[in-house]
């Protein structure tokens, strides 16, 4: 009997379940993400690809795994918030708040690549069509994807650092370099998307993706920790008196579900 409970392994605790989950939805964004871009290749970068013809699987897989993308972004959000809520209730809030917004926008664009497949199909073959007027169309469609990338994923990951680092700064669930790099990467991201918001340099190129990296790190850091490491033995919220503090810890995991 000895032996055998010595082998006996502790059941998972709500903390490291909640952690375990928002890590894997974290990574799933990276895996869905970055792949999405390189289906969608041919429709950004070909203004007559509304006049071609045959297979159009590309832009389908895109949007398939920005939709994935899109909802496991609102998990992260849903799982974290009672954790967040915790010591910010404004920024766990804000946390889910600019989640949604951003997958809004994702799904926008997905919408508006998904409108230009459909209208190549339409038209394929079709005799006397008006292709100026068929490139205008798909390349309109091209430019309200484009941005939305800009305004969602391009500008609202900034948010979500500032809410949820702060929090994660605040309570030290997690090493605090990993918050202190979202805390500092925003403003940066920021800066970036103005600027190309103004024309200073493209949305697509070397210095949007060089700025965009902290932010992109402070993302995987976060995911991976949560996921091999999950939090750490949680702070008191400042409003926490002295003789409550042994009892933080408990009234959490409680109220994780």
């Amino acid at each position: 009997m000895t032996i055998r409970n010595a082998h006996t392994r502790s059941p998972m605790t709500p903390m490291r379940k909640t952690a375990l989950v928002a890590g894997v939805l974290y990574l799933i964004t990276f895996v869905t993400s970055i792949p999405a871009l390189a289906f969608y290749d041919k429709v950004l970068h070909n203004h007559a690809y509304v006049l071609g013809n045959g297979p159009d699987g590309g832009v389908v897989w895109g949007a398939l795994l920005e939709v994935i993308l899109g909802f496991a972004g609102i998990g992260t959000a849903v799982v974290l918030y009672p954790v967040a809520k915790r010591y910010s209730e404004t920024a766990a809030l804000g946390f889910v708040a600019a989640r949604v917004v951003e997958t809004a926008m994702i799904f926008v664009g997905v919408i508006s690549l998904l409108a230009v497949s459909t209208l190549r199909q339409s038209v394929a073959g079709a005799a006397g069509a008006d292709a100026g007027a068929l490139v205008t169309a798909g390349h309109s469609l091209v430019a309200l994807h484009n941005w939305t990338l800009l305004l969602g994923p391009g500008v609202i990951p900034a948010v979500n650092a500032l809410c949820l680092g702060y929090v994660m700064y605040r309570s030290g669930l997690v090493p605090r370099i990993i918050p202190t790099i979202g805390l500092i990467g925003a403003p940066i991201l920021l800066a970036s998307a103005t600027a190309a918001l103004f024309g200073a340099w493209a949305q697509f190129s070397t210095p949007a993706g060089l700025l965009a990296f902290p932010i992109a790190l402070w993302e995987f850091s976060l995911g991976v920790w949560m996921t091999v490491k999950g939090f750490r033995t949680p702070e008191a919220p400042s409003d926490a008196t002295s003789t409550s503090a042994p009892h933080v810890e408990e009234s959490l995991l409680t109220s994780v579900v």
